[in-house]
């Protein structure tokens, strides 16, 4: 009983902290302003996270396992690699899309000042998923016969680098330009450019 409700108010400072992300945008947030926000003592606050570095690093595994945990569901159930690599965007666009205040973390404005550890951690979302389509495109060329114009960790690069886009768009318009907005007739031009004879 004691863990489920500690649990549920970890969750529940987590959630408070990603909505203060979303509705204070460039505003420091202080655990003062947190505990405030989540309705307890800055005292109740640190009994379930050491520091406020370790509440963003709450996050930061809140989107790995979110999107990880989906990205390999993806790999099961898409038929083929073209189909793999515009699902894999399009998670992350609709992530992003769902959870705005985690956007900031995404690019790294949230961020600023905090440990570099944190930093790191983000980038390596992104050489993970990086990594995935580029996986993704070598085993369409065993199995599809398909093979990007560019070499594959360029193809790769270039694919995310238009959604990782769309995100600081949504951002820097203070969450008012979805990440969504425009990309099913986007990503088809993307893919004939990327994938000529497969498009």
């Amino acid at each position: 009983m004691s863990s489920n409700d500690s649990l549920s108010r970890r969750d529940q400072i987590l959630q408070s902290l990603a909505h203060m992300l979303e509705s204070n945008p460039g505003q420091t947030i202080t655990t003062a302003k947190l505990a405030k926000e989540v309705g307890v003592s800055e005292a109740a606050l640190y009994r379930h996270f050491p520091s406020k570095t370790k509440m963003f690093e709450g996050l930061i595994i809140f989107i790995e396992e979110t999107l990880f945990t989906r990205v390999h569901r993806i790999l099961q159930e898409e038929p083929s690699a073209l189909a793999q690599c515009e699902a894999v965007l399009m998670l992350l666009l609709a992530f992003a899309e769902r959870n705005p205040g985690m956007c900031r973390i995404l690019i790294g404005d949230a961020l600023a000042g905090d440990v570099e550890r944190l930093r790191s951690r983000v980038v390596q979302i992104f050489d993970r998923l990086e990594t995935q389509l580029k996986q993704i495109m070598r085993d369409g060329e065993i199995r599809d016969g398909i093979r990007p114009v560019l070499p594959m960790a360029q193809a790769a690069n270039m694919m995310l680098v238009f959604a990782e886009g769309h995100i600081n768009q949504f951002v820097r318009s203070e969450f008012k330009r979805k990440p969504t907005d425009n990309w099913a007739t986007q990503w088809p031009v993307i893919a004939r450019a990327i994938f000529p004879t497969s498009a």
